[in-house]
């Protein structure tokens, strides 16, 4: 389970583990969650908001989506998948409660990837599909009341570095 703010290289590094780890794992992010949501559920109260600022907002039919999709993910697990969740906690250890509900008997490595607010924000620049504003806002928030089995930092080292890391800290040889 990676969590960092929007633009810390969670992303990359899920698809380096890809290729550190000797078995095939899944990369998912709540950006493809966000991706199959309705336009609607993007735009509305409801759903997801983006504010001028980077602040994000959650509405209820989203969060609504979201418990589905965090069970749907643990049942892939329990179904014998190997899976790397990319999410962004911005309830800190209040959205890890509930993954850990959603995924409760489950082995899950949590992981923390830390990135500085102006590197974050560089990227999120070079990205071109965020809300300016978003990176810098979250890039501690999300790290709140957390605590973490690793951490890493993509303003420090290299995804591929990062991925090593976290794969040895799993006990994998990378």
């Amino acid at each position: 389970m990676l969590n960092g703010g929007s633009s810390s290289g969670k992303s990359g590094i899920a698809r380096c583990l890809q290729a550190v780890l000797p078995e095939a794992w899944l990369a998912i992010g709540v950006d493809t969650l966000i991706d199959v949501m309705p336009a609607r559920l993007r735009l509305g109260s409801e759903g997801i908001g983006f504010g001028v600022d980077g602040e994000v907002s959650v509405g209820a039919e989203f969060q609504l989506l979201e418990d589905a999709w965090m069970a749907g993910v643990a049942a892939m697990v329990r179904a014998g998948a190997r899976v790397i969740v990319d999410d962004v906690f911005l309830g800190g250890a209040e959205s890890r409660k509930r993954w850990e509900s959603a995924l409760d008997g489950l082995d899950v490595v949590w992981v923390g990837v830390r990135c500085d607010a102006v590197v974050a924000a560089g990227r999120e620049l070079a990205r071109g599909d965020r809300v300016a504003g978003m990176a810098e806002a979250q890039a501690e928030l999300v790290h709140r009341g957390m605590t973490y089995d690793v951490e890493v930092d993509s303003a420090k080292a290299e995804a591929v570095e990062c991925a090593r890391a976290i794969a040895t800290a799993a006990g994998h040889h990378a």
